[in-house]
């Protein structure tokens, strides 16, 4: 079969979704909607700015290339993140008819047997402008229709109608596919709930994270080590509660190092650490490849991601297949992987309190942290193994193409 997907080609959760279809023998038309190395499990590829991701885009590229204006353009959306974000939802839906037009080129020029658009906002509403008969599906990440339907007018409207044109609807929670049925998507067309990367390859990810604890030797002994793995994501990810609550986790645990994913840089990141003076505790790392990033989930003690927006974040799984301990924002969808005081712990985004609580009480329980990491290694073999998703994509794509 072939299959077009429309997605960030830069995502590792794109990456690996690709990886998952040319393992279940499909050929692939790759439509970025970011400028980025074409990915070797692409038969064929396509550059397509959606929204205006060119320009961010660009200005990653510029900087690769030591391109001092593309790295000017790229520190100036760090700074304004979440103005840029509001002027997409805004304007970036006024783009999407010319894009559509591109894009159905694009559909003609390569005929796929099935169009697959990785998430809604922008990369579905573009799809939500073909006007032929290949089958189409779109999947939802965990803010798309809390957070960012919600953005504007437009955005509500596109959401919706992108929900009533696909012929099928992907999601990595039960949540999301209810609040998709509940926003126009019929409820007789098929449906998906797999992990949005395409599932974890269970013994490939603890033999690396084993493999590759040697190059953590910077990593002081004797240290309480936790990680917050998942950068800035303005609007879902609560950052401010995680810093806030650094301070009174040091109170009880001054030996506690906290490693930073994707902060470097970030002036949000560094005002908060020099506010709050924890410099020494604070460690802000660049964009961790994702391999270490399972070297430093094997090393941690505590992963922390606590989001008000959100579906099963893929790092969520990967810290659990590692055997780090979770703790999480308490929302609906989290909730279908996490037991609290079982295999993690769930807190109100909004208590930086509550999270410190949550933290050192966790420090203070090592049964609880090491029978958390039996359970979760379990929960992971039965329910996201590359394996068994693959398996349900295959069949998904199957009920699409009528297979």
């Amino acid at each position: 079969m072939k299959v077009m997907i429309l997605a960030d080609g830069r995502s590792p959760i794109t990456k690996n979704w690709l990886k998952s279809l040319k393992q279940l023998g499909h050929q692939i038309v790759l439509v970025s909607s970011y400028d980025c190395q074409i990915p070797e499990e692409c038969d064929d590829f396509f550059f397509l700015p959606v929204a205006f991701s060119g320009f961010s885009g660009s200005a990653t590229a510029g900087l690769a290339k030591g391109n001092q204006r593309g790295g000017l353009s790229k520190s100036l959306i760090r700074r304004f993140r979440a103005y840029f974000m509001q002027f997409r939802y805004v304007f970036g839906p006024l783009s999407l008819s010319s894009t559509g037009r591109k894009l159905n080129r694009i559909i003609a020029d390569t005929n796929p047997d099935l169009i697959h658009a990785l998430r809604i906002p922008y990369e579905g509403m573009a799809l939500s402008y073909y006007k032929g008969s290949i089958p189409t599906a779109v999947s939802i990440w965990g803010n798309d229709l809390t957070l960012h339907a919600r953005g504007s007018g437009l955005m509500r409207r596109l959401t919706v109608k992108t929900l009533k044109q696909m012929s099928g609807l992907a999601a990595d929670a039960a949540r999301d596919i209810r609040l998709g049925i509940n926003s126009g998507f019929s409820p007789e067309k098929p449906t998906l709930i797999v992990p949005g990367s395409g599932g974890i390859d269970f013994t490939h990810v603890r033999l690396t994270s084993e493999k590759l604890q040697p190059t953590l030797d910077w990593i002081p002994a004797g240290w309480n080590i936790v990680i917050n793995p998942r950068g800035f994501r303005p609007g879902s990810v609560r950052n401010d509660t995680f810093f806030q609550s650094i301070p009174l986790i040091l109170r009880q645990f001054p030996n506690t190092l906290f490693l930073c994913c994707s902060m470097a840089g970030q002036p949000e990141a560094e005002a908060w650490v020099e506010s709050l003076q924890i410099q020494r505790f604070a460690l802000l790392l660049p964009t961790i490849p994702q391999e270490h990033l399972w070297a430093l989930f094997r090393r941690a003690d505590l992963s922390v991601s606590v989001s008000e927006h959100d579906g099963t974040p893929n790092s969520l799984l990967e810290a659990m297949t590692c055997g780090c301990f979770p703790i999480a924002g308490d929302i609906e969808s989290i909730r279908e992987w996490i037991t609290p005081g079982v295999n993690g712990l769930l807190v109100d985004p909004d208590q930086p309190e509550q999270l410190a609580s949550a933290v050192i009480s966790a420090l203070l329980n090592d049964v609880l942290r090491r029978e958390a990491a039996v359970y979760n290694r379990t929960l992971i073999q039965e329910r996201a193994d590359a394996g068994i998703v693959q398996t349900r994509i295959e069949v998904f794509y199957d009920q699409l193409t009528g297979g």
